[in-house]
């Protein structure tokens, strides 16, 4: 569908269109990843993935191979940048619209990546895009905003699962007492905070904890009241775009995309693992999702959450 609206918009503005065949590389780098780590009971995020991988990644990698020379690549995230005098030092600047926003799933591009993007939405409101659209005649006007995760589509997130892992039935166990309440059919399609599609009456019923050696669902219904309710995780993998942060400023802290974030502390250790403590408890801190963070309406990278 993405493809049938970019044709009709480069026809209705006599632009030149020509797609660049990414699916393999799409496969193995985004896909293959993501259900690597769902089997690891990790809860990935896809589209931090596809953005440095594939539009950040490969297509660059395309296009250095197959273009004489291309000074900028625009994309339609909501995200901005600010460049210093020389052009040498590019940082990721959010919006002033935290709901649109999504310098979240770009916190995993490095430097090289982003000293070529644009991002020509990232100081308009989505209301003046979609007017904009209107006066053109775009028919873009009238599509609904993209959600979910990117190599979806239309097909629900267990349904794929269930094709690539399969079914494996285990028990339903409540976390304070060890009781049996059901079974499960797999510990991949369920995530920490989860509480829909348990199937169980008398809820709600949260997903506090996994154990994937024994497929054993641990749920809860007081959830806010146990130790999962955390205030601090560990990380790795750490990524900083333009630079760490600074000592004398804030940190602040986003563990899904969203509006929200916890003001925190960071500390790396010297082989780049980071323990961060947040001003507050998060119910829904999974391992394998991204921490972003940020000081000064800048985004400065991310970690992968790998203890809570």
């Amino acid at each position: 569908m993405t493809q049938v609206f970019a044709w009709q918009v480069c026809a209705r503005l006599g632009v030149p269109l020509e797609v660049v065949p990414l699916s393999k590389e799409y496969w193995s780098r985004v896909v293959v990843r993501s259900i690597s780590q769902i089997k690891r009971g990790y809860t990935p995020n896809p589209d931090v993935l596809c953005n440095s991988e594939v539009k950040f990644g490969a297509f660059y990698d395309f296009l250095e191979k197959h273009s004489d020379s291309f000074d900028r690549i625009a994309s339609g995230h909501y995200a901005g940048l600010v460049r210093d005098a020389n052009q040498q030092l590019v940082k990721l600047a959010v919006t002033t619209d935290a709901i649109k926003d999504q310098t979240y799933f770009l916190a995993r591009l490095e430097q090289q990546q982003l000293a070529k993007a644009m991002f020509p939405l990232g100081r308009l409101d989505k209301s003046i895009v979609r007017e904009l659209a209107r006066i053109a005649g775009l028919p873009t006007q009238f599509r609904k905003d993209s959600q979910g995760i990117c190599f979806l589509g239309k097909v629900k997130f267990n349904e794929f699962v269930k094709e690539h892992l399969g079914e494996w039935p285990g028990p339903l166990l409540e976390e304070e007492t060890g009781q049996h309440l059901g079974l499960h059919k797999g510990y991949w399609f369920h995530t920490i905070g989860q509480r829909t599609g348990l199937g169980l009456a008398g809820g709600p019923w949260y997903v506090v904890r996994k154990d994937i050696d024994w497929n054993v669902v641990f749920i809860s219904q007081n959830y806010s009241a146990l130790e999962e309710n955390r205030g601090s995780f560990r990380c790795t993998s750490v990524n900083w775009i333009s630079g760490p942060p600074e000592p004398d400023k804030q940190l602040y802290c986003k563990v899904r995309h969203g509006p929200h974030s916890y003001a925190c502390e960071l500390v790396v250790d010297e082989r780049g693992h980071g323990t961060v403590t947040i001003h507050g408890r998060d119910q829904g801190l999974a391992v394998g999702q991204y921490a972003v963070f940020y000081q000064d309406m800048i985004c400065l990278g991310c970690a992968v959450i790998d203890w809570v």
